[in-house]
């Protein structure tokens, strides 16, 4: 086995610094193998250091323009630690790579470049994950804005009831029907290159999106009589395979939030929602897996509840772009949609974010949550 394939071994099985000290010492001249420094990057890239991550990442991209590979993992550190502006233009390689080509959306139109187009019309297409629409939905308005075309959003079928009520489209259309003719076309994600987008403009309009009136009303009926506060909760992202260990924990590792006085709604979806059937000791918690059939449910319950509590997954952007209170637990090398340092987010300004102090600590960051449970239900009192 080579170095490179040890080294990349240690870091999946979650021992990051062994790697580091793997290649390190072979590259403590200041040259060495471009294979060692990508690996090296990753290491520290994957304890927590980006800025350290960074400087190695932009050698490589420097020394190998053509290397997209080694250009996505810049964007992904750029967006983390708030480098915008770079950040989105290298992100725009996404779909350039070997395993992400298959999936990328072949448009035989040019794409948007950010420049007023009067008269025309703009086809702004979703892509990727539930969250990642949930996140950058709002950015249609403000691309209708700049663009002053006629703007035809696609979202994915799930999204569609709920997208029906948001800013900046003049028409709606499911992915995977034919949308009628356009002229220009732009990823959801790819706006933000488009448009020189910066953290200043955030948040913007909020809520940007809405609860279901009809919904509301139904799951007040259901939900009205319980005495507050009512917490939703995930434990759970849906890709759990993908990154599971900073997107999962099991209901039983949130025994420390059982609380006398505080009801528990969850609202997990997926495999792990069967857990809900067999709660922590002293834990009140209503299973709702069966009866929310889409996220128009789960915007209503979140609307209803008076808080949520999640680790990183969809209901986390939900909630935010519904306004409404949320507390997100994230692994110790957390997405870059979530920046470095912060115990907030300028994407959404109602939620707080609790984040491990060390790798897999999940502990410390349940007590944590656990504590300011605990002091929100004695200022309701």
């Amino acid at each position: 086995m080579t170095i490179v394939a040890q080294a990349n071994a240690l870091i999946e099985a979650g021992n990051p610094e062994q790697a580091e000290a793997l290649v390190a010492p072979l590259l403590a001249g200041g040259t060495g193998p471009i294979p060692l420094w990508a690996i090296l990057a990753k290491s520290l890239r994957h304890q927590g250091r980006p800025r350290e991550a960074l400087t190695i990442q932009e050698m490589l991209a420097n020394a190998l323009p053509g290397n997209l590979g080694y250009r996505f993992d810049l964007a992904e550190t750029l967006l983390l630690v708030g480098q915008f502006d770079r950040g989105w233009r290298e992100y725009h390689h996404r779909y350039s790579l070997d395993h992400t080509a298959r999936i990328a959306r072949k448009v035989q139109r040019p794409r948007w470049d950010g420049r007023p187009i009067p008269g025309q019309t703009l086809l702004i297409h979703d892509e990727q994950g539930f969250g990642d629409t949930l996140q950058f939905i709002r950015m249609v308005e403000w691309a209708k804005e700049r663009s002053q075309a006629r703007v035809i959003l696609e979202v994915t079928p799930p999204l569609l009831s709920l997208a029906t009520r948001g800013f900046g489209f003049d028409e709606l259309v499911a992915r995977g029907s034919l949308p009628p003719a356009f002229d220009v076309h732009c990823e959801m994600m790819s706006l933000p290159m488009a448009m020189g987008f910066e953290l200043s403009r955030l948040p913007g309009r909020m809520p940007y999106l809405t609860p279901d009136p009809a919904r509301l009303q139904k799951w007040r009926k259901r939900l009205g009589k319980l005495k507050p506060p009512l917490v939703a909760l995930c434990w759970a992202g849906r890709d759990v395979l993908y990154n599971g260990q900073n997107r999962a924990v099991s209901l039983a590792t949130l025994a420390p939030l059982a609380m006398e006085g505080v009801t528990f709604l969850s609202i997990q979806k997926g495999p792990q929602a069967a857990e809900a059937n067999a709660p922590p000791p002293g834990m009140t918690l209503i299973n709702l897996h069966d009866a929310i059939k889409d996220f128009e449910d789960t915007a209503a319950i979140m609307s209803i509840a008076d808080l949520l509590i999640s680790i990183d997954s969809a209901p986390a952007h939900l909630a935010g772009a519904l306004g409404r209170p949320a507390w997100i637990m994230l692994g110790h090398v957390a997405d870059w949609r979530w920046l470095t340092d912060r115990a907030d987010s300028p994407w959404y300004p109602s939620l707080r974010l609790f984040r491990q102090p060390q790798r897999n600590d999940w502990g410390t960051v349940v007590a944590a949550v656990a504590g300011e449970l605990r002091a929100l239900k004695t200022q309701g009192r």
